[in-house]
């Protein structure tokens, strides 16, 4: 056996590679969960209820069990003792009500989507034939479905519980000791300063990944193995064992290649556990993959909030306090997290202004639409819309720039690290260097100057700017603080490394990837920390039998909590590997060196490279005593802190008054996420979340009809944008280290879509200010923009949803706009 050994002197942290994933992923060389096809495999199809509240009075199945290759119908009776609730994993307060949630209703249905039967057959196509042939009769109730309504108990979506009110979950500056009392603050600038209070409506989003959900699970061995298209490989392997009382140790979960996530995919789905509780009944494989509008009507949904924002400012525009008032949509029920993603937000609505009181109120609400949970960037993006939007209409108020009011608040570069009024303490940040930088590339005063000419000559297609000045809470997060909150689970990431006897490296890690190139960028830090080249290593992920251990992808933390674990486990693999080579060179272990790969003795021309080294630990034919012949190494990361990433965004966007059309003319952002391993992946997690946060500016909406169908059910309605509706986005980056990681890393994965939003929606405003519109309900259509600009025709729409103008007549709308932005 030899050792090639290559040492690199290249610096592999900061370099464009191009993913080491892409190419089996884009020639068709890798393996979807829906890919497999076990031996003697079965198939599921969901029988889902058409009403968003009725109770079951009746199933009837023989027609579907007598059907061709039907194997087994169930009901939720039927598995009532065995299947179990599916498990709320964040209990925000002590009293929180949570209504039991079967994944087979048994005797009510609480949503429209709602699984009230499940058919199997040998094929999948003769299960959903058959699931047709399902009998269920219902006594339709009244559903709660208007947000406020629900809020005040006007009809109740669980009769049962006498309420929907879930829970409340309140923050106070005053009383936590980090800042003053917000009601003093805005009763004093009522009489001698300015007070700013808005409403706005976070509409319910779909994550809409590119893979819907699937599950195979395969009881037939010593352990039952599940495939899922999930987020959260491990930690659905451990609320199966919890709920289903399965030894932990007889389950693996494999996560192969997942088409995306984005939130929608960090969830523990009613899916996966029927499949798990049929695979053991029957004693074969089952197997489960979505529709489309399957997956857009049961999966869960994001955002769906109401928000009241009231800020207290001096006559110079001095903020002196923020007071939120938040109503949250659960939906049916509490999932595993959803009703602790608005108290994800409760710490950015802050942002990154020196608020001297806030107090932050949030009401979650049952409701019976489908429950809702994180969505790319979870709290963060509804906090940082508000914010964003309220501190515009602030500038408006004193009567300076956007840019001016937001730069007067704003914490300076020389005031790190500052602990806000929320508590955080942020570690690193210069919002002045970044915001300078993107005014220059985005040429925002000829923009400027632009607008007023537009402006002064009557133009009809009117300029807005949008700015966006985001920051958020990444890397979720130091185990004791999720403790504080309740969270169920730590913040902590598992990794491993091994030093093959080629001198090649394994990498262990419990961040499971769903597109986020985790392979390409975990390997540049490995080559780098190891002086290996970039290609020897090799990334293992999303097996809990292989990754043994992890608490999985999400928030932003993969980089910065799991690269962080890579690195410790790397340096004791360093530290493992230096007595060895001391002793095979014989040295002093305090008179060696490693850098580049290799061990050296300090002064003199003798040195080994870590792969020989590797080798003759195999071998262990000469080692020194006491000194295990091993050099594999774990390591297990708790952060410090969370990270706090930046940047300024700035929009440009025509609005067509004759008609509402919107058009986006530019977009520029100069993000700060620390210290880049890899630029070209660093760009599209960029662009990605660029498009979905715009697209819930221009496009994305959940609706629902009358009676809680619905109605967007399909990417006919539901309005997915693609490349020919966005434009060349202009994106930089500026670096201002972390200080709680060795990498200086900060979060990248949810950047776009918190700070987009508010950037367009604030240039949309901006360009119909002088029509008197001080605020568009997203998704700001050409219906609802035409009509807040003729809402003081005659009509009295209001300009926030532009209902109502009577003389308005859309298809005039239709027909003037060519279908952009409809």
């Amino acid at each position: 056996m030899t050792v090639t050994e290559e040492p690199t002197t290249a610096t592999e942290i900061g370099r464009d590679r191009r993913r080491k994933e892409d190419q089996r992923l884009i020639t068709g060389r890798t393996r979807w969960t829906d890919n497999l096809a076990l031996p003697g495999m079965l198939h599921m199809a969901m029988v889902r209820s058409p009403f968003a509240h009725a109770k079951i009075t009746n199933i009837d199945t023989a027609d579907a069990k007598a059907a061709t290759n039907v194997v087994t119908v169930i009901t939720g009776a039927d598995v009532a003792e065995e299947q179990g609730s599916l498990p709320n994993a964040w209990p925000i307060t002590p009293d929180q009500v949570t209504p039991p949630h079967p994944p087979v209703a048994v005797d009510r249905v609480t949503f429209a989507g709602e699984i009230v039967a499940v058919v199997v057959a040998r094929t999948q196509a003769e299960a959903r034939d058959a699931a047709e042939l399902v009998d269920v009769d219902y006594e339709e109730l009244p559903a709660a479905l208007d947000l406020k309504e629900a809020a005040a108990d006007t009809v109740l979506a669980h009769p049962d519980l006498g309420t929907n009110k879930s829970a409340l979950w309140v923050f106070d500056s005053a009383q936590a000791g980090t800042g003053g009392d917000v009601d003093e603050a805005i009763e004093k600038a009522r009489g001698d300063g300015i007070v700013v209070e808005r409403e706005f409506r976070q509409q319910r989003l779909i994550p809409a990944f590119m893979e819907p959900r699937s599950v195979v699970v395969d009881p037939t061995g010593e352990q039952i193995t599940m495939w899922s298209a999930t987020q959260i490989p491990h930690i659905l392997r451990f609320l199966l064992a919890a709920v289903l009382g399965v030894s932990e140790s007889k389950i693996r979960v494999i996560a192969p290649d997942v088409g995306g996530g984005f939130g929608g995919k960090l969830q523990t789905t009613p899916e996966e556990f029927i499949a798990m509780v049929l695979a053991r009944r029957l004693g074969r494989p089952v197997k489960y993959t979505e529709t489309r509008s399957e997956s857009l009507m049961a999966g869960h949904h994001g955002r769906d909030q109401w928000q009241k924002i009231t800020l207290s400012a001096e006559k110079d525009g001095s903020v002196t306090g923020l007071k939120v008032e938040l109503l949250a949509d659960l939906g049916s029920y509490v999932s595993l997290i959803g009703g602790g993603v608005p108290v994800l937000g409760a710490f950015m609505y802050n942002s990154i202004y020196k608020f001297p009181a806030y107090q932050f109120n949030c009401q979650t609400v049952l409701t019976n639409k489908t429950w809702t949970d994180a969505y790319r960037g979870a709290g963060r993006p509804e906090a940082t819309f508000a914010i964003e939007r309220i501190m515009d209409e602030l500038a408006v108020e004193v009567g300076v720039d956007p840019l001016e009011i937001r730069e007067k608040n704003w914490i300076t570069h020389e005031e790190f690290p500052f602990t806000t009024v929320a508590g955080l303490e942020y570690d690193s940040g210069n919002y002045e260097a970044a915001t300078e930088k993107a005014k220059e590339k985005f040429g925002y005063d000829e923009l400027r100057a632009e607008q007023q000419r537009r402006r002064e000559s009557g133009d009809p297609i009117q300029l807005g700017i949008g700015v966006s000045t985001f920051t958020e809470m990444c890397g979720l997060a130091p185990s004791r603080v999720l403790g504080s909150l309740d969270y169920g689970a730590g913040g902590w990431e598992h990794a491993s490394v091994r030093m093959l006897p080629t001198g090649k490296v394994e990498v262990l890690t419990g961040a499971s990837a769903h597109g986020q190139g985790h392979e390409t960028a975990f390997s540049q830090i490995i080559a780098d920390r190891l002086g290996v080249p970039f290609e020897d290593v090799e990334v293992l992920h999303g097996d809990t039998q292989i990754a043994h251990k992890g608490l999985d992808t999400y928030g932003s933390r993969s980089l910065v909590v799991g690269g962080e674990a890579l690195v410790k486990a790397a340096d004791k693999v360093i530290e493992k590997a230096k007595p060895i080579a001391a002793h095979l060179l014989e040295a002093s272990v305090d008179d060696l060196e490693f850098s580049s790969g290799r061990f050296s003795v300090r002064g003199t021309d003798q040195g080994l490279g870590i792969g020989e080294v590797a080798l003759a630990t195999f071998a262990a034919h000469n080692y020194p005593e006491g000194v295990e012949p091993s050099l594999d190494s774990d390591a297990t990361y708790d952060p410090v802190n969370f990270n706090y990433p930046h940047g300024t965004h700035l929009c440009a966007m025509e609005v067509d008054t004759e008609t509402g059309q919107v058009k986006m003319r530019k977009y520029t952002c100069v993000d700060d996420i620390g210290n880049v391993i890899n630029p070209l992946i660093v760009a599209g997690q960029v662009h990605g979340g660029l498009a979905q946060g715009i697209a819930q500016a221009l496009w994305e909406e959940a609706v629902h009809d009358d009676a809680g169908t619905l109605v967007s059910a399909s990417f006919v309605d539901y309005l997915v944008p693609t490349a020919a509706d966005t434009i060349n986005f202009d994106i930089g980056h500026r670096s201002t280290p972390s200080l709680t990681n060795t990498l200086g890393t900060k979060g990248v994965g949810e950047a776009g879509t918190i700070a987009s939003t508010p950037a367009v929606v604030n240039a949309v405003v901006d360009a119909v200010r002088s029509f008197g519109v001080n605020d568009i309900q997203m998704p700001c259509t050409p219906e609802r923009v035409w009509k807040a600009i003729h809402a003081k025709d005659g009509g009295g729409a209001d300009p926030t949803t532009g209902d109502a103008a009577p003389h308005f007549d859309p298809a005039d709308v239709a027909d003037r706009t060519d279908g952009a932005a409809q």
